[in-house]
């Protein structure tokens, strides 16, 4: 049985997605929830299912123009293992969690920057609202 979750178009309050992604050669998935929602200035994603302890994501935007958008990531996470997880957290994870989101952000930048990023805001023509069962 598949979950129910958001596939395509725009995620709202009270949903979730699933991420899988490759790191330190380990194949992972996360599940986030949109734990708050106030469009078009903030939103909140925890993690209800992943690799961390605890994660929260708040994403802040502020307009500067007509055509401009400031953005501000404040990430909290935790890592498992007790007093293992915060050696790990101190010396790796920081430092690989910030570089993630530079890196993650260079994208969004780039797509919003794009003439393509109004793909992004459609759902698919053959899912019902970008959901599934």
């Amino acid at each position: 049985m598949a979950e129910a979750g958001v596939t395509t178009g725009l995620i709202g309050l009270g949903e979730h997605v699933t991420w899988q992604a490759r790191h330190f050669c380990v194949l992972l998935n996360l599940t986030s929830k949109i734990t708050a929602f106030d469009r078009p200035h903030y939103f909140q994603d925890t993690m209800i299912r992943g690799a961390f302890h605890t994660m929260k994501h708040d994403h802040f935007f502020r307009a500067l123009a007509a055509d401009a958008t400031h953005m501000t990531d404040v990430f909290c996470f935790s890592a498992p293992l007790g007093i293992l997880g915060r050696l790990a957290e101190f010396v790796l994870l920081r430092r690989y969690m910030r570089a993630l989101l530079r890196e993650r952000n260079a994208v969004i930048r780039r797509i919003a920057e794009s003439a393509t990023w109004h793909q992004y805001l459609s759902p698919a023509p053959a899912q019902e609202n970008g959901r599934h069962q």
